[in-house]
């Protein structure tokens, strides 16, 4: 009886304990109620490795962790492996079983790679510029569940160098022709560009304040460690060029020519100025935006700054290794003494000079793309630096996303090849991992892979997780989707080691029309890697289970997305055939593979029509909805239209080669901008195989003297495309039609399918 007694003390003690714990809330948040279903404890380990544990007390689940967050990870693997639930970011809720599996086999999980990073600066950006509070929370939920502990926190940074301003005597109308618009915070972050798309109306000063405290708030409730943006000695162009004596209340600037020389230029847009050690206004900045760094937001134990990011001519007397010395030292002075700059390895940088500056303990360096351009000293990258990061500690980051561009795309077999070579041959110094994606939101797949990975001890093929994968995705391991999967893993899933593309496969859709079009961005690097063919048997495969699956989200969402994919494969394979159509002069072929291109861009909007995450009127209704007045409202939607399309001014776009950058094939946007632009196009060529305009020349003709002048080479395509930037027109942000009727009568219509 006493033993009775004990047992079910502990048990009233466990139970009492998941009610107060964070958890407790996560858990409602997917199932109201569910924190009554399940035990958490939190327990250190002896040996103070990060674990989890499952087991089963009575009828209910246990969860044991050292810390909140692997108790969060514990959850996730208890609900995908036992429930085959899997909650993503286009499902974060779930009904649970009535009944809970039970845990027969208690198991364990650990890992010594005690940091995980999460964020890029151009997520922000890209993905989350207009977020409230609700879609935060979420996201907080997802990053417990994948074990994030230590997230970038860059909402409202802008509020804390608005208030330095003010306080150094700037005014108002100064600071925000400094501070740039919603959508293009990230890249004056990272010192690349000022005032775009802003000011910024003082309402949104207030609300991302408010944001972020709460956001601080919830990451700390978990026991995340909040990364904070530090001073690295941004200050606006003018501030770099006034003379020493012109820093006054009346924000007189008294600049010569010698100065201005030294404002430098970030495709198209005047990069922010930089105050180098030595410059007496450096100090007296760092300690004014720690302190209102602190005031805002409180301490942090890590923060983040990325000096000379990108940046080319740096002065010749740039002592680069001082300049570490000093971010680091006002850092530690004015910020938190204990604290640790997070610095991202992308490119150049961190350069040599800094690391043989910075006494190892103090740096922790993201090397942002381990999965294809590692820089932490594998031999094979384009980006090999023969002694890696020296003494300093890293964290192995997967990119994956440019632009939030979407199109499946991943590296899986390079991603697993690398990881399990750093855990090998560098685990010295490799102390974590990390998400750096410019933007987030798509190919979950590739997230889950790498959440997983320092939680198993056994080395895994893609083609083992991808069947544990696809069951707990979607509660079903049909063989169909095993089938569906594996083509995918092994096609346009395993971009292989050599292609160094920035992200997926940019949709011959979003080019700019030429005869020549291939990708969409400027700098995509993009390489023919997989058969476009097996997308569109992928696609088959899981149409082939559309009745059964009805009513299951992220199967929905996956089947959308791999249709969506089919879809511009194929009308890339149309392109070319189109493309020598002309150069044959076959008109007939021409005519009927420029409808074929046409429907497919059309059939593709359709499609995407059924998900609200591929709609563009989430986008802006996302802005629209934190104006608090109709001008707020015009500026947010502008700020939203322009990343998307030309993303800059009109030398921006085109000389600066920012256009598309951030292209998306999102419904509405493919409709009334990439259409009207291919239509334009595409009737031009027409009107030249039918004598009505000049002929453009191929090859090696006489006449291409006089190809400039062509229809075909002379339009104005930013002309085209800024009226949209500038519209306010409604889109449904809100899925419209069924996406398994859509998708089947569209995949019918468009291809042959097996009966």
């Amino acid at each position: 009886m006493k033993r009775y007694l004990l047992s079910s003390l502990f048990t009233l003690i466990c139970i009492l304990s998941a009610y107060a714990h964070p958890l407790s809330g996560l858990l409602d948040r997917i199932d109201p109620g569910a924190s009554k279903r399940f035990l958490v404890e939190i327990k250190k380990d002896a040996d103070g490795l990060d674990y989890f544990e499952l087991s089963q007390r009575g009828q209910k689940p246990l969860i044991r962790a050292n810390n909140t967050v692997n108790a969060a990870v514990g959850l996730n693997w208890y609900l995908k492996y036992y429930c085959g639930i899997h909650l993503s970011w286009n499902q974060m809720k779930a009904a649970l079983p009535t009944f809970l599996p039970v845990i027969n086999t208690p198991e364990r999980h650990e890992t010594d790679l005690t940091l995980r990073y999460d964020f890029n600066y151009c997520t922000f950006s890209y993905s989350m510029p207009f977020w409230d509070w609700k879609r935060w929370e979420t996201e907080i939920d997802w990053m417990a569940l994948h074990g994030i502990n230590m997230p970038l926190a860059a909402v409202g940074t802008e509020c804390i160098w608005r208030n330095m301003l003010l306080r150094l005597g700037y005014s108002e109308e100064y600071i925000g022709k400094f501070i740039p618009g919603p959508a293009f915070l990230a890249w004056w972050e990272m010192n690349n560009l000022e005032g775009w798309g802003g000011p910024l109306p003082l309402n949104w000063y207030v609300q991302q304040e408010s944001l972020q405290k709460q956001i601080v708030k919830r990451m700390k409730e978990y026991g995340m460690h909040p990364v904070l943006p530090g001073y690295s000695g941004m200050c606006p162009s003018q501030a770099q060029v006034e003379k020493k004596d012109a820093l006054s209340s009346d924000t007189s600037l008294e600049t010569d020519e010698s100065a201005q020389s030294s404002i430098q230029l970030w495709n198209g847009f005047t990069r922010p100025g930089v105050l180098y050690p030595g410059d007496k206004r450096f100090d007296e900045w760092a300690r004014l935006y720690y302190e209102e760094a602190t005031r805002l937001f409180g301490k942090a134990d890590y923060y983040s700054m990325d000096p000379f990011h990108e940046a080319k001519n740096l002065p010749e007397d740039l002592n680069i290794g001082e300049a570490g010395r000093e971010i680091m030292r006002t850092m530690k002075q004015y910020g938190n003494p204990n604290a640790k700059w997070v610095l991202q390895g992308w490119s150049e940088n961190p350069r040599d000079e800094m690391i043989a500056a910075i006494e190892p303990g103090d740096l922790l360096i993201l090397d942002l793309f381990s999965e294809c351009r590692p820089q932490y000293g594998a031999p094979n990258s384009v980006w090999y630096r023969p002694n890696g990061y020296g003494q300093h500690d890293w964290l192995f980051c997967l990119l994956e996303n440019f632009g939030a561009n979407v199109g499946m795309h991943g590296r899986m077999d390079q991603l697993l090849n690398n990881y399990y070579n750093a855990r090998l041959h560098f685990s010295t110094h490799m102390k974590g991992w990390g998400f750096t994606m410019e933007g987030s939101e798509t190919n979950p797949v590739m997230y889950e892979l790498l959440s997983e990975l320092p939680w198993r001890t056994e080395r895994l093929t893609k083609e083992q997780w991808v069947k544990q994968y696809v069951a707990a995705r979607y509660g079903n391991s049909s063989q169909s989707l095993v089938q569906a999967w594996q083509l995918l893993a092994n096609g346009i899933y395993n971009c292989p080691q050599g292609n160094n593309q920035q992200g997926p496969s940019e949709s011959i859709f979003c080019s700019r029309p030429s005869l020549d079009s291939y990708q969409a961005s400027s700098w995509s690097k993009m390489t023919n890697y997989y058969d476009p063919n097996s997308t569109l048997q992928a696609a088959i495969a899981m149409l082939s289970l559309a009745d059964e699956m009805k009513g299951n989200d992220n199967y929905e969402y996956d089947l959308v997305d791999v249709c969506r994919q089919a879809i511009a494969d194929r009308g890339r394979v149309v392109f070319h055939q189109l493309v020598a159509d002309f150069k044959s002069f076959d008109r007939e072929s021409f005519k009927r593979h420029k409808n074929e291109f046409l429907d497919l861009l059309l059939s593709q909007d359709s499609l995407l029509a059924t998900r609200s995450e591929f709609c563009v009127g989430r986008w802006i209704e996302e802005a629209k909805s934190v104006a608090q007045t109709d001008e707020e409202a015009r500026l947010y939607e502008w700020n939203a239209r322009v990343q998307i399309t030309t993303w800059g001014n009109r030398y921006c776009a085109d000389t600066g080669k920012l256009r598309d950058y951030a292209h998306k094939e999102w419904n509405g946007l493919l409709r009334d901008f990439y259409y009207p632009r291919w239509q334009h196009y595409l009737q031009i060529l027409e009107d030249e195989l039918d004598g009505k305009l000049p002929v453009l020349p191929i090859g090696n003709s006489s006449q291409l003297k006089n190809a400039q002048d062509n229809p075909a080479l002379t339009v104005d395509w930013y002309a085209m495309e800024e009226p949209w930037t500038l519209q306010r027109n409604p889109y449904d942000s809100k899925p419209v039609g069924n996406a398994i009727e859509v998708a089947k009568r569209i995949m019918s219509k468009l291809f042959v399918l097996p009966s």
